[in-house]
C-alpha cells in the first residue's frame, strides 16, 4: 500500500502542473469531455444489460413484436456507443498530444536551462539517457496515465452501476443447492467480490517482479541504443584503429543484458498470462453455474439468466481491473519511476551551484573579469586550480599555458559559470558578452548558415555577413554552400571546424573571447593569420587563449603558466609579475 501511495504521489507531482499551466483550460476541457464520454459509455452498458433481459425473454416467449422493437432499440444504442467511442478516442489523443507537448517543453527547459544537462554528466547521476526520458517515457506516461486512469474510473462507475442490478437479480434468482433455495442477500455480488479478490491477490503475487524487470529492460535498451549512436559518431576513429571487432564484442555484451532481462520478462509474463487467461475464461462460465439451477427450476426466465450473466461479468470485470491491467500497471510504474529519477536528477544538478561550497558567479559594473579567492575543484572535491586575486583586464590578450591536467579548460568552465565545484567568486562585467570556443566546436545538424550563427536564431545574421565571415577565415568553398543541409561536425575536418568556430566569433563579436586550443589543428602560418584577423576585426575584445605553441606568445600581452607542483605564474609585458595561489592537480 505504501508503494502505491508513493507512486500516486509521484504521478500527481508530474501530471498536475500541466492542468495548472497556460494550457490548463484546453487540458481540463478535453479531460472533462473524455470523462463524460466514458461515463456515457458505462450508461449505455447498463441499458444494454437491461435490453438483454427483454430481448432474450422475447425469444423465449416467441414475441415477434417485442423482438422487432428490441432490434431497433439495439441499433440506436449501438450507433450511440460507436459515436461516443470514436470521439472519446479522438479527444483522448488530442489531450495526449497537448499534454505531451507541454511536458516535453517543460522537461527540455529544465534539462537545458543553466547548463543543467552538463552538470548532470559531471555528477554521474543515475538518470541515464535523458533523450529516452524526454521522448519515449513522456509519451508512454501520458498515454498510459490516461488509459489506466480512465479504465479505473470506468471500473468504479461500472461496479456501482451493476452491483445494484446484480443485487436485485440475486433476490430474484436465489442460490439453489441440492434442490434447496438458500436465501443469501446479494450472493452474486459476494461471489464476484470473492472471485476478484482471489484473482487480484494471485496476479500480484505472480506479476510483482515485472515492475523491476520492465524498468531494467528500458534501461538496457536505452544503453544499447546509446552505444550504437556512439559508434556511429566515432566511426572514423574506430575504422582507423581497426576497432570493429572490439566494438562488436562490446555492443554484443551490452545487448546480452537486453536478452537476459527479456528472458526474465518472458518467463514471468508466461506465468502471469497463464493465470489471467484461466481466470478470464472461468469468469465466462462462473455466473451461469451460479444461476443455472434457478433457471432449470423455472424460478427465472432466459432473459433473467442472460442479464444476470452480463451483470455478473461487468461487476467481476470491474473488481478485477488490477488483474486484467496488471502488465500495463507494471510498465506504467516503471515509467513513473524513470521520470521521477529524471526529475530528481535535474533538480539536483540545477541546485548544485546553490549548495555550499560552490563557485559564485556575480555581475558587477566594472570592465574586467575578477577571480576572487577562487579555488576550482574536481567533482570529488580534490583541488585543481587556485587564485587569490586575478584579473583579466579589458581589452588585453592573455595566453594560458601548462601541462595536461593542470586545469586550464576547467578554469575556463568556471569562468563561464558551468563548473560549480569549488569556492570563491567569478565577477563578470554587466552586459558583457562571453564566448567560449573549444578545440572541437559544436555545429547543429542543419543548414550551414544556421550552424555558423549558432546559438543565435536562424536569420539573426544576413547571408552576406555569414559569407564574408567564411571568406575572412579562409573557407571560400563553404561560402557558396550556405543553404546546404548537413551534419557539419562529420563532413568537415577538425581544422575546417575550427575556422568555422572563429567565423562564428567574428559574427557574434563577443567582449570576451576564450579560445581553448581553438586553433590547435591549424598550421602555424594559418593560426597566425587568424589571430591577426581577430585583432583586426575585434580590436576591443579581450582574448584569452589556451595553447602550447611558442608562436602564440607574439599575439598575447600576458602569459599565465599553470603548473602541477608550483604556482600560477602571471607574466606581463610592462607589468610586474603577479603571484597567485598554488595550483593543485591530480
Amino acid at each position: 500500500m505504501k508503494n502505491i501511495s508513493a507512486t500516486l504521489a509521484i504521478v500527481w507531482r508530474i501530471a498536475a502542473p500541466y492542468f495548472r499551466s497556460e494550457d490548463k483550460w484546453a487540458g481540463r476541457g478535453l479531460l472533462a469531455a473524455v470523462v463524460a464520454m466514458e461515463l456515457a459509455l458505462v450508461a449505455i452498458d447498463v441499458l444494454v444489460n437491461q435490453w438483454q433481459n427483454r430481448f432474450y425473454s422475447a425469444l423465449q416467449t416467441s414475441d415477434w413484436d417485442s423482438f422487432v422493437r428490441e432490434i431497433w432499440i439495439f441499433i440506436a444504442l449501438a450507433f450511440t456507443y460507436i459515436a461516443l467511442a470514436v470521439y472519446k478516442l479522438y479527444l483522448n489523443q488530442w489531450l495526449q498530444i497537448r499534454w505531451r507537448q507541454w511536458l516535453t517543453r517543460h522537461y527540455l527547459g529544465e534539462w537545458l536551462g543553466g547548463a543543467t544537462h552538463y552538470r548532470m554528466q559531471l555528477k554521474g547521476d543515475a538518470a541515464d539517457n535523458p533523450d529516452q526520458r524526454i521522448t519515449e517515457d513522456v509519451k508512454n506516461f501520458v498515454e498510459q496515465t490516461l488509459t489506466i486512469g480512465l479504465g479505473l474510473l470506468s471500473s468504479i462507475v461500472t461496479l456501482f452501476s451493476f452491483v445494484i442490478i446484480l443485487w436485485g437479480l440475486s433476490n430474484a434468482a436465489p442460490l439453489r443447492l441440492f434442490g434447496t433455495d438458500l436465501m443469501i442477500p446479494g450472493y452474486l455480488c459476494w461471489g464476484a467480490l470473492i472471485y476478484a479478490i482471489f484473482g487480484t491477490a494471485l496476479t500480484h503475487w505472480i506479476g510483482a517482479p515485472l515492475v523491476n524487470l520492465n524498468f531494467e529492460q528500458q534501461r538496457y535498451e536505452a544503453d544499447f541504443r546509446f552505444n550504437l549512436v556512439r559508434v556511429r559518431e566515432n566511426s572514423e576513429q574506430i575504422a582507423l584503429l581497426r576497432g570493429e571487432g572490439a566494438e562488436r564484442a562490446r555492443l554484443l555484451d551490452r545487448f546480452g543484458f537486453v536478452i537476459a532481462n527479456w528472458y526474465g520478462i518472458m518467463s514471468r509474463t508466461k506465468r502471469l498470462t497463464a493465470f489471467t487467461a484461466s481466470y478470464q475464461q472461468a469468469a465466462v462460465i462462473f455466473p451461469y453455474v451460479l444461476v443455472a439451477p434457478a433457471f432449470f427450476a423455472k424460478k427465472i426466465q432466459l432473459g433473467d439468466m442472460m442479464q444476470t450473466a452480463s451483470a455478473f461479468s461487468s461487476v467481476q470485470g470491474a473488481l478485477s481491473f488490477f488483474v486484467t491491467a496488471y502488465r500495463s500497471l507494471a510498465e506504467w510504474r516503471s515509467i513513473v519511476a524513470r521520470l521521477d529519477g529524471f526529475e530528481m536528477s535535474v533538480e539536483s544538478a540545477a541546485n548544485l551551484p546553490a549548495r555550499e561550497p560552490a563557485i559564485a558567479l556575480e555581475v558587477a559594473g566594472g570592465r574586467h573579469i575578477d577571480l576572487e579567492q577562487l579555488c576550482v575543484n574536481l567533482p570529488n572535491g580534490m583541488p585543481l586550480v587556485a587564485a587569490k586575486a586575478f584579473t583579466i583586464q579589458s581589452p588585453e590578450r592573455v595566453l594560458v599555458t601548462g601541462p595536461s591536467g593542470s586545469g586550464k579548460s576547467t578554469l575556463f568552465r568556471a569562468i563561464a559559470g558551468i563548473w560549480p565545484f569549488g569556492t570563491g567568486t567569478v565577477v563578470i562585467p554587466a552586459k558583457a558578452k562571453l564566448m567560449m570556443l573549444p578545440q572541437r566546436p559544436y555545429f547543429p545538424v542543419g543548414v550551414l548558415r544556421d550552424a555558423v550563427v549558432y546559438p543565435a536564431a536562424p536569420g539573426a545574421f544576413s547571408a552576406a555577413q555569414v559569407h564574408d565571415a567564411l571568406i575572412a577565415v579562409g573557407l571560400p568553398d563553404l561560402a557558396g554552400r550556405l543553404d546546404e543541409d548537413g551534419h557539419w561536425n562529420r563532413m568537415l575536418s577538425l581544422g575546417e571546424q575550427q575556422r568555422l568556430g572563429l567565423a562564428r566569433a567574428l559574427l557574434h563579436a563577443p567582449d570576451y573571447l576564450f579560445l581553448d586550443e581553438a586553433t590547435a589543428s591549424l598550421d602555424e602560418p594559418s593560426e597566425a593569420r587568424l589571430y591577426r584577423l581577430l585583432a583586426e576585426k575585434l580590436p576591443q575584445a579581450t582574448i584569452v587563449s589556451i595553447g602550447h605553441r611558442s608562436t602564440l606568445d607574439a599575439f598575447h600581452t600576458r602569459k599565465v603558466a599553470l603548473v602541477k607542483d608550483g604556482a600560477i605564474h602571471v607574466v606581463g609585458r610592462g607589468r610586474e609579475p603577479v603571484e597567485a595561489e598554488p595550483t593543485v592537480a591530480p
